[in-house]
């Protein structure tokens, strides 16, 4: 997939809806591959149907000669869901949160759309000390 198209195809098949500045995205993406990335919050041991439009996007990225890099956040595991606003947020140990991160990473990062070239991190911080 040539880069030069890239952001009409993906408009096309209804993966982006605006971009900022399409033309000044469109000449850089002209001058070569780009990294770009996308967050994940790991709130359970896996992804949900909501995080597949941006797993698409990074994959036609990747595939277009472009570095996708997936980040799982782990220190914002640790406060909780905040879906549910009726109710406190329920505090996530350490060790349960480092275990959605291995199983998203595993699961869906390494066998959907990464490959050797990508990149892999987590934004896992240091929390200790911190009040919630």
């Amino acid at each position: 997939m040539a880069s030069s198209n890239l952001i009409k195809q993906l408009q096309e098949r209804g993966l982006v809806a605006q971009v900022t500045d399409e033309e000044a995205l469109a000449e850089r993406l002209a001058q070569g591959p780009i990294a770009l990335y996308c967050g994940f919050d790991p709130t359970a041991d896996s992804l949900h149907l909501g995080h597949l439009v941006p797993l698409l996007c990074l994959k036609r990225f990747q595939q277009a000669g472009h570095k996708p890099v997936a980040l799982v956040g782990g220190a914002t595991g640790l406060i909780g869901d905040p879906s549910f606003k009726a109710a406190e947020r329920k505090l996530n140990t350490e060790d349960t949160v480092q275990e959605w991160v291995d199983k998203i990473r595993n699961r869906w990062l390494r066998s959907l759309i990464l490959t050797a070239a990508t990149t892999r991190r987590s934004r896992r911080i240091t929390m200790t000390g911190l009040a919630a």
